[in-house]
């Protein structure tokens, strides 16, 4: 099924100019990027995008992921292809990098463990957000972009396929 995520480059994938490498991960894959910006994260929103959160993993958790994605600019985008939600987050790896499997975005690029970053206090810095399910999916995508920044356009091999 042809279907649409989010995914977030976050602070530290940006600070660390990631950003390239990881959009080429999932275009390698085929899926097709029609909807991409670059975007200063505030308060309000922050707390919109992860207002589940707070209630399924606790207060310190919600304040954490807020932070997190408030330190610095961020790069959203919107994914399409087969299966997309399932592709995206087996391209992105484990939550907690230090579980991510080699060859995964989270297992190439970072290592932090959650054991270690609840013990110093810190954050789980993991590179990117990607949507969970295909319902999150929509939720997500019509909180982070208008109808209008979507694309739809044919890719070379979408417009070469018998």
């Amino acid at each position: 099924m042809i279907e649409r995520t989010l995914v977030i480059i976050k602070p530290d994938g940006v600070q660390r100019s990631l950003a390239g490498r990881i959009i080429s991960r999932f275009e390698d894959a085929g899926l097709k990027i029609v909807g991409m910006k670059m975007n200063w994260i505030d308060d309000a929103f922050a707390k919109e995008h992860y207002s589940d959160i707070g209630e399924r993993y606790g207060k310190r958790i919600l304040e954490n992921l807020v932070n997190y994605i408030k330190e610095g600019p961020v790069i959203a985008m919107i994914l399409e292809g087969v299966d997309a939600v399932e592709n995206v987050r087996k391209i992105t790896g484990s939550t907690y990098p230090n579980e991510a499997l080699p060859g995964t975005i989270r297992g190439d690029f970072s290592h932090i463990s959650k054991n270690y970053a609840n013990k110093k206090e810190r954050k789980v810095g993991n590179l990117i957000h990607a949507s969970a399910t295909s319902k999150e999916a929509k939720e997500e995508i019509k909180l982070w972009f208008s109808i209008d920044e979507l694309h739809n356009y044919k890719t070379v091999h979408e417009q070469h396929t018998f």
